[in-house]
């Protein structure tokens, strides 16, 4: 199989972190993937514990909070589509450079027009360190065209290499995490614009963030979170996600919940 990126992207995503725009799905994959994603939202109620998370804050507060959930995959078959994506689990296969690959969750974002409603600066991993050791990536497919106005994903380069950062509640302000980065640390955000269909990839320590909508668009997106087959349970005292079931300390991350994707051929025996 060809690589799925050029030798230069790889060297910026390990240089900076992250890489975008990368194109992902085509127009007709982009309509399903945005109906699918409507159809959850408007049935949260209903679908609500089949899912492993809906953003307690959005759901006490939605003109307010982004609008956040995990495990859309195990409610519409247009979400599961997108974790066995070829073009998806390639891209994480040859950032993540392990054998193999094993999906570890979900999410969806979703910003109305004129939506208050920000995404904190963080790093993925420090919601994730019930699994060790450190080997997952986040590719964020945007569902609609994202820029500024509308609050499109925004990084700090090099941040990888920070080392790990206080988690932060979803309903923290914007900056809050400024208050814990190294004293030499350097905060330049860089917003990278993104075409509907479109990508951005991050390593799971690069802090990102996305402000609020100012636009009469929406900015939707289905994100897709990968981790190397090897990655074991650091925390056995509670199951990884509601509703999975729980694995030992030091097991490892296996299971329906969280399926092979690659290499293709063990991928397609799941």
């Amino acid at each position: 199989m060809t690589a799925a990126l050029t030798a230069d992207q790889v060297a910026a995503f390990g240089r900076d972190g992250f890489l975008g725009p990368v194109d992902v799905l085509s127009a007709a994959e982009v309509a399903a993937t945005r109906a699918a994603v409507a159809d959850v939202i408007a049935r949260l109620p209903e679908v609500g514990e089949q899912l492993f998370e809906v953003e307690q804050a959005y759901t006490d507060r939605p003109g307010e909070v982004v609008c956040h959930f995990l495990g859309g995959w195990r409610v519409h078959p247009a979400l599961r589509a997108l974790v066995f994506h070829p073009r998806i689990v390639a891209l994480a296969a040859e950032l993540l450079g392990a054998p193999t690959v094993r999906f570890w969750h979900d999410q969806v974002f979703a910003k109305p027009p004129r939506h208050p409603g920000v995404v904190p600066w963080h790093q993925d991993y420090s919601y994730w360190t019930r699994t060790a050791p450190a080997c997952h990536l986040t590719i964020n497919v945007m569902l609609d065209d994202a820029d500024e106005q509308n609050g499109c994903v925004q990084f700090i380069a090099g941040s990888h290499r920070w080392g790990l950062l206080p988690k932060l509640p979803f309903d923290a302000p914007l900056e809050a995490v400024r208050a814990h980065l190294p004293a030499d640390a350097a905060w330049r955000p860089i917003a990278v614009p993104v075409r509907a269909g479109q990508a951005t990839i991050h390593h799971s320590h690069t802090l990102h963030g996305s402000d609020r909508n100012r636009s009469d668009r929406w900015r939707r997106a289905a994100v897709l979170n990968y981790m190397g087959g090897h990655v074991r349970v650091a925390d056995g005292s509670e199951p990884l996600l509601r509703g999975a079931p729980a694995l030992p300390k030091g097991a490892v991350v296996e299971g329906a919940c969280f399926p092979l994707v690659w290499p293709p051929a063990v991928a397609a025996a799941r």
